[in-house]
């Protein structure tokens, strides 16, 4: 690991501008870091359409720097990342977080929660990638 972390927008922002802010972070990041691969998560249907459609658009938004870096792009549902880590597809968050923390040797579980999931989703694609 690199590095880990999210992109966290003020939460009475306008999402365009809150759109904007992901987008030119995720140009810097890409920029510096210069990845082989991102990965992202895919989506399923959530309880509150609000939050799932923002989701997605901040996904868009995450696929788009990536594309544009030509950057190429993978994604996993959540069934198959926590398969991959707990060898069950429907454990609990706290089991695949307990896994990040133990497959990256990190002393504690990596917070906030967003920041485990991507971590998860990059840890799914080595270990699927690896065994290919």
């Amino acid at each position: 690991m690199l590095t880990g972390g999210v992109i966290r927008t003020p939460a009475h922002t306008p999402l365009p501008d809150r759109l904007v802010e992901i987008y030119e972070t995720l140009q810097e990041l890409i920029a510096e870091i210069k990845p082989n691969e991102v990965v992202i998560e895919k989506l399923f249907f959530m309880r509150n359409i609000t939050t799932a459609i923002s989701v997605a658009e901040a996904r868009g938004v995450a696929m788009l720097a990536a594309h544009q870096a030509k950057v190429p792009i993978y994604e996993y549902n959540s069934n198959q990342i926590k398969q991959s880590l707990t060898g069950y597809g429907q454990a609990k968050k706290f089991q695949v977080q307990e896994m990040v923390r133990e497959a990256l040797g990190l002393k504690e579980i990596p917070k906030p929660d967003d920041a485990a999931d991507a971590l998860a989703a990059a840890i799914t694609h080595y270990l699927m990638t690896r065994l290919a």
